[in-house]
């Protein structure tokens, strides 16, 4: 007798709960962002002292994307994952422990440690549960919870503070992580072990099985060490785009506010209410990106122009990026600033899913890790010289280059992976 209760679509639950966790993500990196005019009060921080909290989580995110990524596709989604957001999760309520700076440091640098598994572990676990017909459309609803994440942090933030104080509202979202740990575990394992799925609906999973095995060499969850990955030049190609365009999102995340303030002289409380309008867009658009390429394909479109053509779309589209500074009002520049945004939700989901569809259940962990380091790095070494230039100059430089790099990336794409298709990884692994 059938003791445990089938759930039908149960792939749709699990990308539910991978949304939620992108949104987790970036909703605990932002409450410092919030939280910190109360806390540099308290703590008599310095301006100086707050870039050095963040470059601690800058640090430990950058080293940890990419161990985290191999570690997940070594140890499984599962656990991979359940560790990864309960140590960003308690590192994110030590925050409300801290009594100065140097433990505020610490606490961020377990914070990017922890967070270091996020994506990684997300687009592994689309990559498990959804066949490539659908993949692009999960991927985007999964990385799309960041821009939840981003939207809501700052109304939350405001409202946990207001009845909490600042310390509460660490607790209160770390909280919210042990929370989903425990769903997360109670739902989640490889499709093929779940005793929730339905024959029919692992049926449909499995329906790429056959040619991921071909080129995989195995049937078994195998850990593909980074050297054999680095070996193919579409992992250097993804290495690259990373790192060419992980420093425009940065910049958005860590300026726009500054630039409303310094250059539209907008108020602290009304940039509150606009700074979210750019990651609505983005949020929308991860899942609309993910539904066209997906859409192309099954109009018979190939797997390879489906993909190109969306991030080809959005690279034009961020190239109209530099009419922010010539737009004459705020409202016009927000939506420049959203057509970026937008552009670039079309280009990060399929530039994910292209990730998946090379490297398979096996190494895309793995990969997304070693670009997300790269991207991270890039970030890292080019924040300062960002201030340098607004400071010597203007903010005009940087939205130029803001719409000169996703083009530049999108030729780096068709040369560096002239065809998406599976690599076959056991080749290499023959030739050691």
């Amino acid at each position: 007798m059938e003791a445990t209760m089938k759930i039908r679509n149960l792939r749709w639950i699990i990308v539910g709960l991978l949304f939620i966790a992108t949104a987790l993500s970036f909703l605990d990196r932002q409450v410092l962002s919030i939280a910190i005019i109360k806390i540099k009060a308290e703590f008599a921080m310095t301006d100086v002292q707050y870039g050095w909290v963040n470059t601690g989580f800058l640090i430990s995110y950058a080293l940890m994307f990419t161990l985290s990524g191999w570690l997940i596709d070594k140890f499984g989604t599962r656990w991979g994952l359940a560790v990864s957001l309960g140590l960003w999760s308690i590192a994110n309520a030590m925050h409300g422990a801290v009594q100065n700076v140097t433990q505020l440091g610490i606490a961020r640098f377990f914070l990017g440690i922890g967070e270091g598994g996020c994506f990684p572990g997300a687009a592994k676990g689309v990559t498990e549960w959804f066949p490539k017909k659908q993949r692009a459309l999960a991927m985007g609803i999964a990385i799309g919870g960041s821009a939840l994440g981003a939207v809501i942090a700052p109304p939350l933030t405001v409202h946990l503070i207001s009845q909490f104080g600042w310390r509460g509202a660490f607790v209160a979202t770390g909280i919210f992580g042990g929370i989903w740990v425990l769903i997360w575990l109670l739902f989640f394992r490889k499709p093929q072990n779940s005793k929730l799925i339905t024959k029919e609906e692992l049926a449909l999973i499995e329906t790429d099985k056959p040619d991921e095995e071909s080129v995989s060499g195995s049937k078994k969850r195998v850990s593909v060490p980074i050297r054999k990955i680095l070996q193919f030049k579409e992992a250097w190609g993804l290495i690259s785009i990373r790192f060419l365009l992980d420093p425009v999102f940065y910049f958005f995340m860590f300026w726009i506010p500054k630039y409303l303030s310094e250059e539209r002289g907008v108020s602290f409380e009304v940039i509150g209410n606009l700074f979210w309008i750019p990651f609505l867009a983005l949020g929308v658009s991860n899942m609309i990106g993910g539904w066209l390429s997906d859409r192309l394909i099954k109009s018979g479109v190939s797997q390879n122009r489906a993909r190109k053509s969306i991030m080809g779309l959005a690279a034009l589209l961020t190239m109209l990026t530099p009419l922010t500074v010539t737009a004459s009002t705020v409202g016009m520049s927000i939506f420049f600033m959203s057509l970026l945004m937008f552009a670039h939700g079309f280009w990060i989901t399929n530039y994910i899913t292209i990730t998946s569809e090379l490297f398979g259940k096996n190494a895309t962990s793995t990969m997304v890790g070693l670009a997300g380091t790269a991207g991270a790095i890039a970030a890292l070494v080019l924040n300062p010289l960002i201030g340098k230039i607004v400071e010597s100059f203007s903010y005009t430089p940087m939205w130029i280059a803001s719409g000169i790099m996703y083009p530049l990336g999108f030729v780096v794409l068709l040369l560096m992976i002239p065809r998406i298709r599976p690599l076959n990884l056991n080749i290499i692994s023959n030739h050691e």
